[in-house]
């Protein structure tokens, strides 16, 4: 009898931890992630003396294998001087792909200044003429671009852009400005000028917009691709239905899209 007891409590025992663990597993992946933990503050300087600040999160190849430079353009309601509200979206789904599925990597979140633009133009306008001169924040950003390609663990074959919003209009003009640089680009419900289409023909390019945006005029997306397979692009588009501004959500966290987006490579 004693020794049926044991067995019984050893098992009961044995259900017990597994349940614990089992839990334990749970929370974890349902644990929300901390993308400030990930990410480091840092500031550039360009040759003006202007302070360009930004997150840099980064993980080196085990192997010392080159790795993917990625930047994020945040949106509007992310300016600042804090050096972190510019990782409130799309940054924290970003970090984690890159994390479970590259051997190394460097991402960067710059920051815009309050009342300044990655692009100087009219959000609301059904079009816009690339400025001649890339706004204060879109040159120390080019400035930084620059700075980046020198550095030789990063793979040239693998730089890309992706943006929301404001960021979506800096992603279309950082292009259009370097379009020999990028593997590919994620401009999410931005616009850019039409006539840079035939330069940026090249780039894969995957763009997003919802069509009841009230934030962004849904035809600057739609204008885009078009513009941009009349040039012989093979751009993708995709339009959320009855969806208003922030489509990045469900965008960054399409495992499919993310996939897709890295595995470009500039030939």
């Amino acid at each position: 009898m004693k020794k049926i007891l044991t067995i019984a409590a050893a098992v009961a025992c044995l259900f017990i931890s597994s349940e614990v663990e089992a839990k334990d597993e749970v929370k974890a992946k349902t644990a929300k992630f901390n993308v400030v933990e990930h990410t480091v503050a840092k500031e550039f300087v360009g040759k003006d003396g202007n302070v360009f600040r930004y997150r840099i999160a980064e993980k080196a190849a085990a192997d010392g294998s080159k790795v993917p430079l990625v930047f994020f353009l945040h949106g509007a309601g992310e300016r600042g001087t804090n050096n972190q509200s510019q990782l409130v979206h799309g940054v924290g789904d970003l970090v984690r792909w890159l994390n479970q599925h590259e051997k190394g990597y460097r991402l960067i979140a710059g920051q815009v200044p309050f009342g300044k633009r990655w692009v100087e133009v009219n959000w609301g306008a059904k079009s816009h003429t690339m400025p001649e001169k890339p706004s204060e924040t879109m040159s120390l950003l080019l400035e930084m671009l620059d700075a980046q390609l020198l550095d030789p663990t990063i793979d040239l074959k693998r730089i890309y852009v992706t943006g929301i919003s404001m960021g979506g209009y800096g992603t279309w003009d950082l292009i259009s400005r370097r379009p020999d640089v990028f593997a590919a680009a994620l401009p999410i419900c931005g616009g850019g000028d039409m006539s840079q289409a035939a330069k940026i023909a090249r780039i894969p390019i995957w763009t997003f917009h919802g069509s009841a945006d009230g934030a962004v005029p849904v035809c600057r997306s739609r204008n885009m691709v078009s513009v941009l397979w009349a040039n012989g692009s093979n751009a993708h588009y995709r339009e959320y239905p009855d969806a208003g501004h922030a489509v990045w959500v469900e965008t960054y966290k399409d495992k499919r899209v993310l996939a897709w987006f890295f595995k470009q490579k500039k030939k």
